[in-house]
C-alpha cells in the first residue's frame, strides 16, 4: 500500500515528513502518466507542480485557505489529493472528472478556470471579499509563466499592488507556456533566474549594516539606498515595482525549500510574488524532452511515448485542418511577400509552426495575448501587408473588441483563421469552440465562411487573401478530406459569377442534391452528415436538397430563398449555438422577405457541452446523420399529421438532449 493510497484530504499531508513527500511526488507522477497515457490530457504541465502542488496543500488550510490555479490544465496532482484519486480513471470521459478545477466538482476548486492570466483577479476578488467579510483565510494564485504574456495578469497585479492587501502570487516558472515563451517577460525572467543571488546579497547587506559601527543609522541609511542597490543587481524589478514583495527564484522541485518560503511568505499580510523555477515533464523523459508534444497529448504508449492511433489517423497523407491550413498558407506565402502569420502563443496547435520554419520573418508568435494579436495584424494591414491570424476559436473570443473596434470598423484586411471550431472534445466546456458563429455574425464588414472539407478550407483561404476587408474561416478539429473530382470549390455552374481562379465568389453556397421533401442547410463540419442524412431520409422516401451554405456571412439569399419556396420545411445543420447562428440567419432570411416555412434548427443547444469525445457530444447532441434524419423525419410526421413515407428505414428513438436544442 502506497502513501497517496493513504492520503483522503490535504490534511493528511500535514503529518508526512519531507522525505515521505518526496516518495508521495513519485506515486502522484506514476498515476498521472498511467490516467493520461489511458485517456490523454495535460501530461508535461502536471508533471512539473507535483512537488509545488504538495508544498501547497500541506503548508495551506485548504479548501479554508483558497487555491487558485491559472488556466488549470496543471491541476491532476491537486485533484488526486482532494478527494478525487477514486474517479481520477474518469478524468476527461464523458461523466468523469474535468482536466481542470470546477467548482461544482470539490470544494477544493473555489475558480473555475480554463483560459489563461485570469487567477489573480480571481484571487484578488476573493481577498477583497474576506477583507469586506472580516473573515480569515489566506489567498493563493498560481500563475505559470506563459500566462504573464496575457495582459490581464498585470491588470490584477497593478490592482493587488494598490490596494496592499493579503494576496500570494505563486509563479510557476517552467519558461513555457504551450510553445517556449516569447517576448521581453520571458527575457526578464530569464535574467531573474540567472541571477538567484540577487535577494541574498540584499539580506547580506541588510545584517552587514546592523554590524556596522552606528547600527540602526546605518541600516537606516541601507534602507535609503535599497532602490538604488535594486537597480544596480537587478534592473527593472518589476514585481516590486507594483507593489509586491518579490521572493524567489527557488528550485520548484526543493519540497523542503519551498514548504519553508511558503510557510514565511504566508505570514505578510501584503501583496507578494514567490518565484519558483520547475521543470515541465518532469519525470517523464520523453515530455522532459519534448514538453511542448506532450502539453496536450491524446492517448499513447507509455514504455515508448508513441502516441496512439487508430483509422485513417495513421494514413501518410492524412492531415488535419491545422496542418493543411498551415501549408496552405505556406504556398500562398510563397506567391505573395505581404503574407504574414501570427498566433497567440499556439504556433504547433494552429500548425503555424510549419510557416515559422519557412518564413521567420514573416511569423509571429505574440505570446497569450488574443486581443493584441488582432490589433497587432490590424496595424499591419493598415501598412499594406496581408495578416492571417490562426487563434482556437474558444481563445478568440477573448479578442471580440479588437475584432469590431480595431479591424471591423475599419475595414482591415485581416484573415481570422478560427481553429478548433465548434465541439473540441475532452477538453469541455471552457474550450468548446461553440460561440464564434454567433458573436462574429452581427458585427459589420466582417465576411464569414466554413469550409466543408479541406479541398474547400484551402479555395476559402484563398478567397480571403483576395480581400479588401476582412474575413473570417473557421473549421473544426479533425482530419481534413481532400476530394479530387471534376469540379472544385471556385468552379461555377454557368450563369453564376465569376471569381479568382481557385476561389468562391463571397457569399456564394452551392446545392450538393435536390429533392421536394425537405431543404437540408448545412454548414461546414456539419454538411457531410446531412449529406448521410439526406441518404437515409431516401430510403425511408423521403427527398431531400442539400445546401452547402460556405458563408455565414453574406448568405447566399438567392438560393435560400429559392430552396425555402419549394419545400414544406427548411433544417439548418450547424456545429455552433443555436442562437444568433445560421438557423436565426435564416429565419431572418425568410421573415425580411415574407417567406412563411418552418424552419427546424439543428445545432448546440443553450447549455455548456461537458467533455467527452467529439463522437460522444454530436451523438448526445443529435450532431449525426441519424439522429438528424430521425428529426427531420418526426418534423414532417407532425407537420403532415400523417406518416411521411411508408416503409420508413429504421432509425432509433431521439435522444432527449437533441429535442431540447431544437428551435
Amino acid at each position: 500500500m502506497g502513501i497517496l493510497d493513504r492520503i483522503d484530504s490535504p490534511s493528511d499531508l500535514r503529518r508526512l515528513t519531507n522525505r515521505e513527500l518526496g516518495e508521495l511526488a513519485g506515486e502522484l507522477r506514476e498515476e498521472i502518466i498511467r490516467t493520461v497515457a489511458l485517456n490523454g490530457g495535460h501530461l508535461a504541465a502536471n508533471l512539473g507542480v507535483v512537488e509545488l502542488t504538495l508544498a501547497l496543500h500541506s503548508v495551506l488550510e485548504t479548501p479554508h485557505d483558497r487555491l487558485v490555479w491559472d488556466v488549470g490544465h496543471q491541476t491532476y496532482a491537486h485533484k488526486l489529493l482532494t478527494g478525487r484519486r477514486d474517479r481520477f480513471h474518469t478524468l476527461r470521459r464523458a461523466g468523469g472528472i474535468s482536466g481542470f478545477p470546477r467548482r461544482d466538482e470539490s470544494p477544493f476548486d473555489p475558480f473555475g478556470t480554463g483560459h489563461a492570466s485570469t487567477a489573480i483577479s480571481a484571487a484578488l476578488g476573493m481577498a477583497v471579499a474576506r477583507d469586506r467579510r472580516g473573515e480569515k483565510y489566506k489567498v493563493v494564485a498560481v500563475v505559470g509563466d506563459g500566462a504573464l504574456t496575457g495582459g490581464m495578469a498585470y491588470e490584477a497585479l497593478n490592482h493587488a499592488g494598490q490596494l496592499g492587501t493579503q494576496l500570494l502570487v505563486v509563479l510557476n516558472d517552467n519558461e513555457m507556456s504551450i510553445s517556449p515563451n516569447v517576448g521581453a517577460i520571458s527575457r526578464y525572467l530569464n535574467r531573474l533566474r540567472l541571477d538567484p543571488g540577487y535577494r541574498r546579497a540584499k539580506t547580506d547587506l541588510k545584517e552587514l549594516a546592523r554590524r556596522l559601527p552606528g547600527g540602526v543609522r546605518a541600516y537606516d541609511l541601507a534602507a535609503r539606498v535599497k532602490d538604488s542597490f535594486k537597480h544596480v543587481l537587478l534592473p527593472g524589478s518589476l514585481f516590486e515595482e507594483l507593489g509586491f514583495v518579490y521572493f524567489g527564484p527557488l528550485d520548484g522541485h526543493n519540497l523542503g525549500e519551498l514548504r519553508d518560503a511558503l510557510r514565511e511568505v504566508l505570514k505578510l499580510w501584503q501583496p507578494v510574488l514567490l518565484h519558483v523555477v520547475t521543470r515541465k515533464g518532469k519525470g517523464y523523459e520523453p515530455a522532459e524532452n519534448d514538453p511542448a508534444r506532450y502539453h496536450g497529448t491524446p492517448s499513447f504508449d507509455r514504455s515508448t511515448g508513441q502516441v496512439k492511433v487508430s483509422g485513417d489517423a495513421g494514413a501518410p497523407d492524412a492531415r488535419t485542418y491545422s496542418a493543411l491550413f498551415a501549408d496552405t498558407l505556406v504556398e500562398l506565402a510563397a506567391r505573395d511577400p505581404r503574407i504574414v502569420a501570427i498566433t497567440a502563443a499556439m504556433p504547433e496547435g494552429t500548425g503555424l509552426d510549419r510557416f515559422a520554419r519557412v518564413y521567420p520573418d514573416r511569423f509571429f508568435d505574440v505570446g497569450i495575448a488574443e486581443g493584441h494579436a488582432v490589433t497587432f495584424a490590424a496595424g499591419l494591414a493598415a501598412s499594406g501587408l496581408r495578416p492571417v491570424v490562426a487563434i482556437y476559436s474558444t481563445f478568440l473570443q477573448r479578442a471580440y473588441d479588437q475584432i469590431i473596434h480595431d479591424v471591423c470598423l475599419q475595414k482591415l484586411p485581416v484573415v481570422l483563421a478560427i481553429d478548433r471550431a465548434g465541439l473540441v472534445g475532452e477538453d469541455g466546456a471552457t474550450h468548446q469552440g461553440a460561440f464564434d458563429l454567433a458573436y462574429l455574425r452581427p458585427i459589420p464588414n466582417l465576411t464569414i465562411a466554413a469550409p466543408r472539407d479541406g479541398t474547400e478550407l484551402v479555395a476559402l483561404l484563398r478567397t480571403a487573401l483576395t480581400l479588401d476587408g476582412p474575413m473570417a474561416i473557421r473549421y473544426p478539429r479533425g482530419l481534413a478530406t481532400l476530394r479530387h473530382r471534376d469540379r472544385e470549390p471556385g468552379d461555377q455552374p454557368a450563369g453564376e459569377p465569376a471569381g479568382e481562379p481557385g476561389t468562391i465568389p463571397v457569399g456564394q453556397g452551392e446545392i450538393l442534391a435536390e429533392g421536394q421533401d425537405v431543404g437540408l442547410v448545412a454548414l461546414g463540419s456539419m454538411v457531410e452528415p446531412a449529406e448521410r442524412a439526406a441518404a437515409l431520409l431516401a430510403e425511408a422516401g423521403i427527398t431531400a436538397t442539400v445546401v452547402n451554405a460556405r458563408f455565414l456571412k453574406p448568405l447566399d439569399a438567392r438560393l435560400l430563398l429559392q430552396v425555402g419556396a419549394c419545400v414544406p420545411l427548411v433544417v439548418t445543420v450547424e456545429e455552433g449555438v443555436l442562437a444568433g447562428g445560421l438557423g436565426s440567419a435564416v429565419l431572418e432570411l425568410f421573415a425580411n422577405h415574407d417567406l412563411r416555412v418552418p424552419v427546424l434548427r439543428i445545432g448546440i443547444p443553450d447549455r455548456f457541452i461537458e467533455h467527452a469525445t467529439q463522437s460522444e457530444q454530436r451523438e448526445q447532441l443529435g450532431l449525426t446523420a441519424r439522429w438528424i434524419a430521425q428529426t427531420v423525419k418526426a418534423k414532417l410526421e407532425k407537420l403532415s399529421g400523417r406518416a411521411a413515407a411508408a416503409g420508413a428505414v429504421s432509425i432509433p428513438p431521439e435522444p432527449v438532449s437533441t429535442l431540447n436544442g431544437k428551435g
